[in-house]
């Protein structure tokens, strides 16, 4: 595989005024300047110049140079249909990037599925959370953990030739979900048991992985900067802050749990890089608690369906914390039901949510 041929096929494809448009109307998104009732962008379509064969995610997982292709090949479609996302991709290894780094088994999903891989909770359950607790030693090069970085260096060393690549796409975080969903991938399912027995423990343990996703954030950060000082881009979508929160083991507690042993250590994350929060699943019961997070920016949800999305609105857009990535359905429910969304809602599934496209 020559990766320069499809770089250069990215390079000749990429209209620096077109790019320049979509940013700054981004820009104005994420910043509360949109003036129109919802945000949907979109650009020219510019096919590809050369054949870009899909690639499945195992077969991506086998070489730093095939994650790089199979990356670039979303940034091709983008193009090929005139999607409205910014143009960007990441060293994509799923959820176990950090439970990897613990000894935590990565579990590799069928290779007709498509799907990333997972990892299994840690051999041990509680005694595991004490020994790593206890070691207080976390380090980066090993497992998926390391492979992030080689992947992103890579990537560098190539696009050196490629100016507008270089201007233009944005290598953004991993993966590295939150202290909650951590704590439950390596803890295990008894974490929401031993929340009532152990309480210290999990707490403890919290503030343990708050402290992994803010040193592998700064060193992330240091090989592939967010897109400015104050903007970022998460699954090409541009927000204000440096990160997003993946929060999706939330929906398992309460919203009283959320607030005394979760938002805490959100709050650390959000307070060292700005940003935001993503859930999956249901998520009205504990969002007023995400919503008074401190500089919190903006939230992604994967399933509206599941949510009184009137809750959902009343403590995010309402209080000027927008919405990226939300499916088009949901915007159109809401539109006929005449529920202002003032400005503050993307239309247009972010890539957090796998669902087939429509060619544009």
């Amino acid at each position: 595989m020559k990766l320069d041929t499809y770089l250069a096929d990215l390079e000749e494809r990429i209209d620096i005024e077109e790019e320049e448009r979509i940013a700054q109307t981004w820009l104005d998104f994420a910043d509360l300047r949109c003036d129109t009732p919802y945000f949907e962008p979109r650009r020219a379509p510019h096919p590809p110049t050369v054949e870009w064969k899909p690639m499945l995610i195992n077969d991506a997982l086998e070489s730093d140079e095939g994650m790089v292709y199979q990356q670039l090949c979303l940034i091709s479609d983008v193009l090929r249909r005139g999607g409205g996302d910014m143009l960007c991709l990441r060293s994509n290894f799923g959820t176990g990037i950090i439970p990897g780094i613990f000894g935590a088994e990565t579990f590799i999903m069928p290779r007709e599925t498509n799907t990333l891989p997972g990892s299994r909770p840690l051999a041990g359950g509680i005694d595991a959370i004490r020994r790593i607790l206890d070691a207080g030693r976390y380090d980066f090069e090993s497992g998926y953990a390391k492979r992030v970085f080689t992947v992103a260096e890579l990537y560098l060393s190539k696009i050196a030739a490629f100016p507008k690549l270089q201007r233009y796409l944005s290598y953004y975080n991993p993966d590295l979900q939150g202290p909650l969903s951590l704590c439950e991938a390596t803890w295990g399912s008894d974490i929401y048991a031993d929340v009532f027995d152990e309480p210290e423990l999990v707490e403890q343990a919290l503030d343990f992985f708050a402290d992994v996703y803010i040193d592998f954030t700064k060193k992330w950060h240091a090989l592939c900067p967010p897109y400015d000082a104050t903007h970022s881009v998460e699954w090409g979508c541009l927000h204000r802050g440096g990160t997003i929160i993946r929060n999706d083991a939330a929906m398992n507690i309460s919203g009283e749990m959320y607030r005394q042993y979760v938002a805490p250590r959100d709050q650390r994350i959000i307070d060292a890089f700005g940003g935001g929060v993503h859930f999956c699943g249901r998520g009205h019961h504990f969002i007023g608690h995400v919503a008074a997070l401190r500089g919190l920016s903006c939230i992604n949800l994967s399933q509206p369906d599941w949510n009184d999305m009137e809750i959902i609105y009343q403590n995010t857009i309402d209080r000027d914390i927008i919405i990226f990535g939300m499916v088009p359905e949901e915007v159109e429910r809401a539109t006929q039901a005449g529920r202002p969304l003032r400005g503050r809602v993307h239309c247009g599934a972010s890539q957090a949510a796998w669902r087939e496209e429509a060619d544009a």
